[in-house]
């Protein structure tokens, strides 16, 4: 919905400007070009610690199980980051296969025939324009971040901590900055429908964000030889969170 709507804004040409409708604007340097980065390294403490907790007081695990079921639930870290670089590789290539350079106000040389540019870097690198099919990472990352954050917060339905201890201190704190980062990453999201890309780019992007997050969330980690879900055969439309804080 969103990317309909902004979509059909920015093709009517109501969306006013503004600083986010430029490519360097600080939320968009600092965290959504690095939006894996930014959910890498916030995921993996809160998932390191609430799973060993989890397997410590639910599951009643000792200290080995309740590691050894930490490194299989880390392993949704590992699918992820192959996820978002397998996805990226696969966006370039099909921009560099789709695409063409244009060198504006740059004539050939005379009797040489003009030169053929195999990828946006090499156009870029002589100041021209690549027109290629360009699937917005933006969308797939950002949707697929987004998702992967909220599968991860289920845990919190199974957890008691008590309130003065200090690992509930720093679950707080990783959880808070999760759900800002959350949001950060639906306002980016909407910046980027109303501002960048084509639709058929946008939607694309997302069609294959929500795949992976699908295709891992809902299918594969139900599989015994997987990472496994944050709290074990619940789906995520059945949780409700009760973590008080």
């Amino acid at each position: 919905a969103i990317v309909v709507l902004g979509s059909a804004l920015k093709d009517s040409d109501l969306v006013p400007d503004t600083p986010l409708q430029n490519k360097r604007n600080p939320l968009n340097v600092y965290f959504v070009k690095v939006a894996w980065a930014w959910t890498l390294w916030l995921l993996l403490p809160f998932i390191t610690l609430t799973t060993y907790e989890l397997g410590r007081s639910k599951f009643l695990y000792g200290r080995t199980w309740s590691a050894l079921l930490v490194l299989r639930r880390l392993g949704a870290l590992l699918v992820g980051t192959a996820v978002w670089y397998l996805c990226t590789e696969l966006f370039i290539y099909i921009e560099n296969l789709t695409g063409e350079c244009s060198l504006q106000g740059k004539p050939s040389q005379p009797g040489q025939p003009p030169r053929l540019y195999a990828s946006k870097r090499e156009c870029q690198r002589d100041s021209g324009v690549w027109d290629g099919f360009d699937i917005s990472g933006h969308c797939f990352l950002l949707s697929y971040c987004a998702m992967m954050i909220l599968e991860e917060l289920a845990v919190l339905e199974a957890l008691a901590i008590e309130h003065s201890s200090k690992l509930r201190v720093v679950i707080n704190v990783l959880l808070v900055s999760l759900c800002s980062l959350t949001m950060i990453w639906v306002f980016m999201f909407l910046c980027t429908a109303l501002y960048f890309h084509d639709f058929s780019q946008k939607i694309l992007g997302v069609l294959i964000g929500l795949a992976a997050w699908y295709g891992t969330y809902r299918f594969w980690y139900l599989k015994p030889f997987s990472p496994g879900l944050p709290l074990p055969n619940i789906p995520l439309s059945s949780k409700k969170y009760s973590y008080s804080r």
